[in-house]
């Protein structure tokens, strides 16, 4: 169970780019659950996923020290759901449902910066990486999440603001 839990129901082993496939399978999943029941769902399963992936990562990883398997994605999850939660919060806030089909653009742009910032790694996001435990395994991915987050709101801002002047 713990590993169908870590690869995110087995997708953690589709090759290439194990990290891209949970990404993905996160984002479509995490729209799904904003448009089929609503912001809140989505915040209580980023929430629920978030605590059970440092559980099962703590359990997969504990004969294993130092390691982060490319298989395990449920890291991925819990960051890509963290970076949905901006955009999916902005549309929410203005009362605005079935925002993932009219503008793309909020969740595209959430899946791409929270790639780039689970790639590129800078700062705190780095960091959390260099734990080499399984809390590390977990944090640098909500710290991508997080800084993917903001950069949408902020892109999103300077699009619908500055650009559109």
């Amino acid at each position: 169970m713990i590993r169908a839990i870590t690869t995110f129901g087995y997708v953690g082993l589709l090759r290439p780019a194990p990290g891209t496939w949970g990404s993905a399978a996160a984002i479509g999943l995490g729209v799904a659950i904003d448009h089929m029941l609503g912001f809140p769902a989505l915040v209580l399963a980023t929430v629920a996923v978030t605590a059970l992936g440092f559980w099962a990562c703590a359990a997969a990883l504990r004969d294993r020290p130092g390691e982060d398997p490319s298989e395990i994605v449920i890291d991925e999850v819990a960051g890509q759901w963290l970076a949905l939660l901006f955009p999916a919060a902005a549309f929410w806030s203005r009362g605005m449902e079935d925002w993932w089909l009219t503008a793309y653009p909020g969740w595209v742009v959430a899946f791409v910066f929270f790639r780039l910032f689970d790639i590129w790694k800078p700062w705190l996001v780095g960091r959390a990486d260099r734990r080499h435990d399984a809390a590390g395994v977990m944090l640098d991915d909500l710290w991508a999440g997080l800084f993917a987050g903001v950069a949408t709101i902020v892109a999103a801002g300077l699009a619908h603001g500055v650009l559109m002047r």
